[in-house]
């Protein structure tokens, strides 16, 4: 079965830096878009960043545009979530996500990682 497991959350303070890595396993061939969402206790799981494929455009979240930067390897077994100009409303557990393009709604989940922005 298809796992994502995600890394490099941590505690950082408003304005740093970090990068956050899914590691995707037991995929088959085929094509899948990769996508990370956001989730703070007592609200709904947010959109932040997606991509199509090995070469297609991203897509974020007006919130985060100009301030992360999704991308992927070529076989699409790392993705990663570079996180610039944190602000404090970033604080959230991340989780990345995958699915098959030909599906609608994202599939494969992996745990999280918590990412802490303190002001």
């Amino acid at each position: 079965q298809v796992r994502l497991v995600e890394s490099g959350g941590g505690l950082v303070q408003s304005g740093g830096s970090l990068r956050l890595s899914c590691a995707v396993s037991g995929r088959t061939f085929g094509v899948y878009a990769m996508a990370w969402f956001r989730q703070v206790p007592g609200k709904e799981r947010e959109f932040v960043a997606e991509v199509i494929g090995s070469g297609g455009s991203p897509n974020y979240a007006d919130s985060v545009k100009g301030r992360f930067t999704i991308s992927t390897d070529n076989a699409k077994t790392t993705m990663y979530l570079q996180m610039n100009s944190l602000k404090s409303e970033d604080t959230a557990m991340y989780y990345c996500a995958s699915r098959r393009i030909t599906m609608s709604r994202y599939e494969y989940w992996g745990q999280g990682t918590q990412v802490t922005v303190s002001s």
